[in-house]
């Protein structure tokens, strides 16, 4: 079944998309990215082909994820998202303690962005949250990323204060992947509750990066967006 899997993954290859994949996520020598190997299938198909193969087994989906391609890893994260959907409370700690054993094998920014929130935050909603600020803490770019964006699935929830106190982790971050991504999440918390993300603001804007501020008040009148640009 994994080989059967792989094999329909590659028929759904485009070399030119992949080309384009390879530059943008930066694959390049000495870039986050670097050797990460894509074979240009968009994210509405792999989620379609991750469907069809929701019964593979975690030694598999290991397999997957220690693949050095891209979209492999990809879809191993679909695949457990839709585990999740029918899982038991024994078979959901074990897919939580499998993703997180892999974070080394979350390393770029739209595997975190696309499985971070469905499976570390929405198990965490009525759970001790420590590991957020464990990974926040971490020397690791994607455990640092995953921190700030599983926090999305509480922020849903208008369950703010996970968000802002791993941003005040994050602040002085020197990564312009961490800067955009709790950026990101201080802009939905404020789509949400304005006040709230402007007392955060009130408070830090003079320290916070500048692209962390640009996507957190992109939202904003631009007068507003002066004032705090300003600082």
């Amino acid at each position: 079944m994994l080989g059967q899997l792989k094999r329909d993954l590659e028929k759904l290859s485009n070399k030119e998309k992949a080309n384009i994949l390879r530059r943008f996520f930066k694959t390049g020598k000495g870039e986050y990215g670097e050797g990460d190997i894509f074979l240009g299938i968009n994210v509405p198909v792999q989620r379609k082909v991750a469907k069809q193969y929701s019964d593979l087994s975690l030694a598999e989906l290991q397999s997957l994820l220690d693949s050095k391609i891209h979209d492999h890893r990809m879809v191993a994260l679909f695949i457990l998202i839709d585990k999740l959907k029918k899982a038991n409370e024994k078979e959901i700690k074990e897919i939580f303690d499998f993703y997180l054993k892999n974070t080394r094998n979350i390393n770029n920014w739209d595997l975190v962005d696309l499985s971070a929130r469905d499976i570390i935050g929405e198990l965490l909603q009525d759970k001790d949250r420590r590991i957020i600020y464990e990974l926040a803490k971490s020397n690791n770019l994607w455990e640092k990323r995953i921190s700030i964006i599983s926090t999305y699935a509480f922020i849903r929830k208008n369950d703010f204060k996970d968000t802002l106190k791993v941003s005040e982790i994050l602040l002085k971050d020197k990564h312009d992947l961490i800067h955009k991504a709790v950026g990101w999440m201080l802009r939905e918390v404020g789509k949400r509750n304005q006040d709230i993300e402007e007392e955060f603001l009130n408070k830090y804007h003079k320290e916070m990066p500048r692209t962390m501020l640009r996507y957190a008040i992109e939202r904003f009148p631009d007068e507003k967006k002066r004032v705090y640009m300003g600082k």
